[in-house]
């Protein structure tokens, strides 16, 4: 029963490191400039998993963990705004390339699946008492 809670954990901990970069895609949304300083807007991050063998079940059942997290490299969009410091010459600035409705379902999905994954901890911590109640 223990690899069941490993591997939900690390279940778990994959779904939060993907909920904080949908959470920086949606706090960036209007980012124009890079962590230097640059006038290049924001790019959205996503993260990949993997399969995790160092948790697994003698059934063939293995853990998740996050491998990278990546920039999508999507053109950014174009707004017309003369006005604005990061414009270019034409009026125009580049924003992030970020659709709120996806980011807002792969939110949704992630937090599902962090839902599933502690529903399966606590029906295996109460398989867990009822097998001790039998035993003793």
């Amino acid at each position: 029963m223990q690899t069941a809670l490993d591997i939900s954990t690390s279940a778990l901990v994959a779904q939060r490191q993907r909920l904080n970069a949908i959470s920086s895609n949606l706090a960036n949304m209007s980012t124009t400039r890079n962590e230097a300083g640059e006038a290049v807007p924001y790019q959205p991050r996503f993260v990949v998993f993997q399969t995790d063998d160092s948790v697994s079940t003698p059934g063939g059942g293995s853990g998740v963990k996050v491998d990278r997290v990546e920039m999508a490299q999507v053109e950014p969009l174009m707004k017309y705004q003369p006005g604005h410091p990061d414009a270019n010459a034409d009026g125009y600035v580049a924003y992030p390339n970020i659709n709120m409705t996806m980011e807002f379902v792969d939110a949704l999905e992630a937090t599902r699946a962090y839902e599933a994954n502690i529903g399966v901890i606590e029906v295996t911590k109460d398989l867990s008492l009822q097998t001790l109640r039998i035993v003793a």
